[in-house]
């Protein structure tokens, strides 16, 4: 049986829900809706925990071979993101290559994921937290493609600012798409999820 930390990235509060740098949140939060799991506040760990179990029957589906399945919003913010998942890591044993961070990714076009092992951050805050408090970059990621901003808004803008009510429906589609590619790649393994996901 193995341990996994899915980390959702984003920052915490209303004010940020519906933003594109929020996308991990809403993918972690549709795994704790299948899973029939809540989220609370783990103590001393600054972050939101749903805990739950997967195997081949899907995630909340118990099974002799089922792995446990810790769900992570941290509730700091996206800059100190790797605090959290540093210190949960710890505490449950999870090794790097068994934590998956899920984030929003500009270099990818909206409605195309791409999962990997490793690599930079490409400027992401939350992943170079991630990667100073684990002393590495090698664990996984489900690149949520949120596309680049149209003409010259900046990107940061562009990250922070609500989802246009126009594409709420489409973005909830592909969460729903990113949580399917999630859950395929914890019980088939990342070649796999590669192959049937990557775009």
């Amino acid at each position: 049986m193995n341990n996994w930390l899915v980390v959702g990235l984003g920052n915490p509060g209303p004010t940020y829900a519906f933003t594109r740098h929020n996308v991990g949140f809403m993918v972690v939060d549709e795994l704790a809706k299948r899973a029939r799991t809540n989220f609370a506040s783990a103590r001393g760990h600054r972050a939101d925990v749903a805990e739950t179990r997967i195997s081949p029957g899907g995630i909340g589906a118990p099974g002799v071979e089922a792995d446990r399945v810790i769900l992570v919003k941290p509730r700091t913010f996206m800059n100190e993101s790797g605090q959290a998942v540093r210190k949960l890591a710890t505490f449950h044993k999870v090794a790097p290559d068994h934590i998956v961070a899920i984030h929003d990714e500009l270099d990818v076009d909206f409605g195309r994921m791409r999962l990997k092992l490793g690599g930079g951050d490409n400027g992401h805050n939350g992943l170079k937290s991630m990667r100073a408090h684990l002393g590495t970059g090698d664990f996984l990621r489900v690149r949520f493609g949120i596309g680049r901003p149209p003409g010259r808004q900046d990107a940061a803008d562009y990250v922070l600012a609500p989802i246009p009510s126009s594409l709420r429906e489409d973005y909830a589609v592909e969460v729903q798409r990113v949580a399917d590619a999630t859950e395929f790649l914890l019980v088939e393994g990342l070649v796999d999820a590669q192959n049937r996901f990557n775009s």
